[in-house]
């Protein structure tokens, strides 16, 4: 198994509290996925983030090809960090952090921190390079842009 790791940051313009409250919310993946992937949140305990919970969803990975994705939060630290880790899904391996820091009362750094593996290696790492990496990019730059739009730069 090839273990690859993807880190992202972004500061916005809002409380602890709030950035809390907001990535807490499993309503709210649906607005910072971008639309072309045709996320849904299928099923599961959709209240705030807490250790057992288990959500699914549905998303399109290519045209005509959708695929069902279930997850599980595994740790929380209220105001500081949840982990979500795949039970069933694309990956072999799917661990993702999402850290919160607070830099002033009116700034709040997040972090997601993701560590994944495909089936099938070494097969997949062609299809790392040609599909996930652009796919992680592109789901992450949409986030970041989407993120600056609903609270600011």
């Amino acid at each position: 198994m090839h273990l690859r790791e993807f880190k992202q940051s972004q500061v916005l313009p809002i409380s602890l509290a709030e950035a809390w409250a907001f990535f807490s919310n499993p309503a709210n993946l649906n607005e910072i996925t971008p639309p072309d992937m045709r996320f849904q949140v299928m099923g599961g305990d959709l209240s705030a983030v807490h250790p057992g919970q288990m959500m699914w969803y549905r998303l399109q990975l290519a045209p005509f090809i959708y695929r069902t994705w279930v997850t599980e939060i595994k740790i929380v630290s209220p105001l500081e960090y949840f982990v979500d880790d795949q039970r069933f899904g694309p990956y072999k391996l799917w661990h993702h952090r999402h850290s919160f820091r607070a830099i002033s009362e009116t700034q709040t750094e997040v972090t997601d921190h993701v560590v994944y593996a495909l089936p099938f290696w070494p097969f997949s790492e062609i299809v790392h390079e040609w599909y996930v990496k652009p796919m992680h990019d592109k789901v992450f730059r949409y986030r970041h842009q989407e993120l600056v739009r609903r609270f600011g730069p």
